[in-house]
């Protein structure tokens, strides 16, 4: 079983910066591709980002190519999202999500596990 437990998020304004990051325990999720997803209220939970096992490979939503950047240490067990240039319609609960194949994916039904997500606020 992984434990997934995302940190980093809070209140901004337009234009901010916050890094997240998600720590997993319970076993090494160094052979995992991990993921970021999004639900903002009212709208379905939507991916953001995702990094393949050896953070070689990494796939970013059209939505936040350029601002977000998906990050792993693997000696930490954790991964980061780098969140620049933060805008209103980023608002939203973020998730952090593991798979077991080690190869990045935007699917989130392919994700086999889910942290408790923390609350992001961008004030305009």
């Amino acid at each position: 079983q992984v434990e997934l437990v995302e940190s980093g998020g809070g209140s901004v304004q337009a234009g901010g910066s916050l890094r997240l990051s998600c720590v997993a325990s319970g076993r090494t999720v160094s052979s995992y591709a991990m993921g970021w997803f999004r639900q903002a209220p009212g709208k379905e939970r939507e991916f953001v980002a995702s990094i393949a096992r050896s953070g070689g490979n990494s796939y970013h939503a059209d939505s936040v190519k350029g601002r977000f950047t998906i990050s792993r240490d693997n000696a930490k067990n954790t991964v980061f999202l780098q969140m620049n240039n933060l805008r209103p319609e980023d608002t939203a609960v973020y998730y952090c999500a593991a798979r077991r194949d080690g190869r990045y994916y935007a699917g989130a039904p392919s994700y086999d596990y889910w942290g408790q997500g923390t609350q992001v606020t961008v004030s305009s």
